[in-house]
């Protein structure tokens, strides 16, 4: 069972202007002559961790990480306005063309697997790898499943705090009623919505429940972002013009060297989704974990994912 790598310090960090309202902080860790990789985290509205530069070796990979609009070190904080997949797409090839990298390979786990694929997709010249682990498609069954009704029969504890929030009138659309709540000009009213959709995700997020990560879900600022930007994405349909608009363009991507890491227990990306695009990608590797559900940090999954960027260092 292969381990992160040890605790890594950044050694360039800087912030760079995308658009008249966003600024994006970045850093790259590692050896600046390596192999670029780009890490692409969750959410929307996760912001990088930093543990996330610990999944390759920092001998052999240059590795750039980036808060993504509107959370994490990036400003406006949990601004929704000009915030749309696309416009994410758009800042990662801007960060590539800043920090001079012909091709990087690109990761992406959760939502950063729905961004991986589409910058891909969009941009598949400069893609080295791809490296995928709990893969979103951001369809509505799958929107369907977690937040409106599938998820509470396995979780009823956690699905009764998520909930709570919501009476019982608006409880046929949770995202939308979330929404309204997010969007509130009331702070009493957004931080006690916020605070019941994020610990909702860590509660659920690993096979063996961990009360102090969902717990890290709950801070208000994290959560505020979070909460915010999850909701605004999936209300909009992740901006895409159909359904299941990734699976219909991945033909686009097919030729590049690409893994799939699917913990087997994962209900908040369950792995049918993963199964979905393995199907429509057959020459991706795709690794169902045993003993995973969705979180990163489990150790099959931390495992599985270091043995790739060993493997493609």
């Amino acid at each position: 069972m292969l381990e992160m790598y040890p605790e890594l310090k950044p050694y360039n960090t800087g912030f760079l202007k995308v658009s008249d309202l966003h600024n994006i902080y970045f850093e790259e860790a590692g050896n600046p002559n390596g192999k670029p990789v780009v890490f692409l985290h969750g959410g929307p509205g996760g912001g990088i961790t930093d543990s996330m530069r610990r999944y390759f070796d920092p001998k052999k990979w240059r590795i750039v990480l980036f808060d993504q609009r509107g959370c994490g070190k990036s400003t406006p904080f949990a601004e929704l306005k000009d915030n749309t997949t696309w416009d994410l797409v758009a800042d990662t090839e801007k960060i590539r063309n800043h920090l001079k990298i012909e091709k990087w390979s690109v990761f992406g786990g959760s939502w950063g697997s729905t961004l991986a694929l589409a910058y891909s997709i969009t941009h598949p010249s400069v893609c080295t790898e791809l490296f995928l682990r709990g893969i979103f498609l951001l369809r509505k069954k799958e929107i369907d499943w977690f937040y409106q009704e599938g998820c509470s029969r396995i979780y009823p504890d956690a699905w009764e705090s998520y909930v709570k929030p919501i009476p019982e009138n608006e409880r046929h659309d949770f995202v939308q009623a979330f929404y309204k709540r997010l969007t509130s000009p009331e702070a009493s009213v957004r931080k006690e919505a916020a605070h019941a959709w994020s610990v909702w995700e860590g509660s659920t997020s690993k096979l063996i429940p961990d009360s102090d990560f969902a717990a890290r879900f709950g801070e208000d600022d994290f959560a505020d972002a979070f909460a915010r930007i999850e909701c605004h994405y999936f209300t909009n349909k992740g901006f895409f013009t159909e359904d299941n608009w990734l699976i219909n363009n991945v033909d686009k991507i097919r030729h590049i060297p690409t893994v799939i890491v699917q913990g087997r227990y994962d209900v908040v990306c369950p792995a049918d989704s993963a199964w979905a695009l393995h199907r429509a990608f057959p020459e991706a590797e795709l690794h169902l974990i045993a003993d995973a559900g969705h979180s990163l940090s489990e150790k099959g999954i931390t495992s599985k994912l270091i043995e790739y960027t060993d493997k493609w260092a």
